[in-house]
């Protein structure tokens, strides 16, 4: 198959009438129904004296009185055989945490001991009494947080199993009208008085496993399961601590009954929480918000008369600063730049997301709720949402978080689409990835399982290469050359320095973005993936790509690529798929959003045979 590649291929209209580009198609992401409690090892009534734990709509544990004293009840095995396929094990056995917790508790004696030692070594090894004194409340303490904890460590227990029927047989009764069993995470804690709180495993939408340096060296680790609701943390049920093997099995089972239609049936996507919080100076403003305050502050004194540049103590600083030691200075002003900048991001996180909510106000409406000063409110049609962008900042990639934007219609210009368009603030990116398939109402391509994006040609890995050298090593280097060969020899070194560093920075980030190069179709969705500096996942509605854009340069033409744009009526209007195989890109285009380029597209036919002719 071959097309000729024009600059532009105007596409059908949208609604265009007698024009069906739907394609519909089953979700891979999206599981079964799960097994039946008779299939369930350890389907069995609750601890006597324990009554049944009933979370309400959102998801919020409720919290029962529990009277029983003795852990543990043997569970009681179904005789029904399962027909269904093998599932995580469900273990009704009361499990309790590891006993290095009690290791972990008394971490905070390391800072008075520490410094005990150091005295000690500091005087030559004569303590003194007001040091003895530090040494006995230490010890005593040491008593009583071993004694709190161990108290914990025993009456802390927890369990995955079918809460009790209201006959007392033990069956799980089914989920919300799902028909599934209401499979339930209970935690049980307390000396005195004793607290049940359970919630229901088809409304975790996350499971976080957190381990500080202490956390690591004793291999152990604190699993956090929450629900859409929970990001005020108090449906949140946290365990601390667990061995790392069993917390990593007791995620996977948690995950593997997660029910992802509850998903699309949760009113509320999302919520703040203000653990979200440390990934704010890893944006962009955390240093270039410093320089936009401080170019601002400029204008306006320029505006008023004022010359910053003239003023006595602006001056005297940077006078100082040239005559002190530069390879000090230079370092503290960045540091200090930094500190700002993270000052700022922090403000300026919270100012916009205080109180941030995304919710389906119906089953037409998506609604973002957030502002401390000025509060926003900006609701979205589901019918002119046409897909999600998952972006993925370097700096915020690092630090494993990610944002998500709509891709939707009725927003404004661009400015203002930039500034609506925002469902997630930087978070988790497992967090970002539940998000996006929250607004999606199906799971977000490559949530559940790495997505099966197409490979582009190596050609495009040298391309990146040769640009960055181009456009960021060459000039640099011949503009310290040349200061160099005519002022001073220090700066040759400059040049021959940063053209070493450079180019490795250069190689690594070309690496960095042929590896995130991919497109594909899965079900309903367009699916692209590009950029190093702002790794964006786009998930675009087919059925919603108007036109075809094919871009070529005369290098992309002799490398055999060419560049595809999405024009949709959403987001930015147009969204590109760099550097495709020149020969492929028709045939994807074609089958990724079926009417528009048909007409255009040339079709090899199989040659008829010629009859025979008999010479005369």
């Amino acid at each position: 198959m071959s097309a000729p590649l024009e600059p532009e291929v105007p596409g059908t209209a949208h609604d265009a009438p007698g024009v069906d580009r739907t394609v519909r198609g089953t979700h891979p992401g999206i599981p079964g129904p799960l097994p039946e409690a008779s299939g369930i090892p350890g389907a069995h009534p609750d601890t006597p004296g324990t009554p049944s734990a009933h979370p309400d709509a959102s998801g919020t544990p409720i919290t029962h009185p529990d009277t029983s004293a003795t852990p543990g009840t043997p569970p009681a095995t179904s005789a029904t055989p399962s027909t269904h396929p093998a599932t995580p094990s469900v273990t009704a056995q009361w499990r309790r945490l590891d006993p290095r917790t009690l290791l972990v508790h008394c971490g905070w004696m390391a800072a008075p001991l520490g410094s005990l030692a150091l005295t000690a070594l500091a005087t030559g090894g004569r303590i003194t009494t007001g040091a003895w004194f530090t040494l006995a409340a230490i010890a005593a303490s040491f008593a009583v947080v071993t004694t709190i904890g161990l108290i914990r460590w025993a009456r802390t227990e927890f369990r995955v199993a079918l809460p009790r029927s209201a006959d007392g047989t033990g069956e799980g009764s089914a989920d919300g009208g799902h028909g599934h069993p209401a499979l339930t995470l209970d935690v049980r804690s307390g000396l005195l008085t004793r607290r049940l709180r359970s919630v229901p495993l088809h409304r975790i939408r996350t499971v976080d496993l957190t381990a500080s340096p202490l956390h690591r060296l004793l291999g152990v680790t604190v699993l956090r399961a929450g629900t859409a609701g929970s990001g005020d943390g108090r449906s949140e049920l946290s365990l601390e601590a667990l061995a790392v093997p069993e917390a990593e099995r007791l995620r996977a089972e948690l995950l593997a009954y997660a029910d992802a239609e509850a998903v699309a049936n949760d009113p509320v996507v999302a919520r703040i929480s203000w653990r979200w919080l440390r990934y704010a100076p890893l944006t962009f403003w955390v240093v270039g918000g410093v320089f936009v305050v401080a170019g601002s502050a400029y204008r306006v004194l320029d505006g008023i008369g004022i010359e910053a540049w003239k003023l006595g103590f602006v001056q005297r600083a940077f006078t100082e600063f040239g005559a002190s030691a530069l390879w000090l200075t230079v370092p503290a002003a960045l540091l200090v730049i930094l500190a700002l900048g993270s000052v700022g991001a922090l403000a300026l996180y919270v100012e916009n997301w205080w109180n941030y909510c995304l919710e389906w106000t119906d089953a037409r409406t998506l609604r973002v709720r957030r502002g401390l000063f000025t509060t926003r409110s900006v609701t979205i049609e589901r019918a002119r949402l046409r897909g999600v962008l998952l972006r993925e900042p370097l700096l915020l990639r690092a630090g494993g978080g990610a944002l998500v934007r709509a891709v939707a219609g009725g927003l404004g210009n661009h400015e203002e689409n930039r500034k609506r368009s925002g469902l997630l603030p930087p978070a988790p990116r497992p967090e970002a990835l539940r998000v996006a398939g929250g607004a999606l109402r199906s799971p977000f391509p490559g949530s559940t399982s790495p997505a099966a994006l197409a490979a582009h040609p190596r050609v495009a890995l040298r391309r990146r290469r040769v640009r960055g050298l181009l456009w960021a090593v060459l000039p640099g280097t011949a503009v310290l050359a040349g200061l160099g060969a005519a002022f001073t020899p220090v700066l040759l070194h400059c040049a021959w320095i940063y053209a070493v560093v450079t180019t490795a920075v250069v190689l690594w980030l070309a690496r960095d973005a042929y590896r995130n190069l991919g497109h594909g179709v899965e079900g309903p969705y367009l699916v692209a993936r590009s950029g190093t500096f702002s790794r964006d996942t786009l998930a675009l509605q087919r059925e919603a790509i108007a036109a075809w854009t094919f871009s070529t340069s005369p290098f992309s033409r002799r490398a055999g690529l060419v560049t595809l744009t999405a024009a949709v009526a959403a987001g930015e209007d147009g969204y590109r798929l760099p550097d495709l195989a020149a020969a492929e890109a028709p045939g994807f285009a074609a089958a990724a959003a079926p009417g528009i380029l048909e007409e255009f597209l040339i079709h090899p036919e199989a040659s008829a045979p010629l009859p025979e002719q008999r010479l005369p």
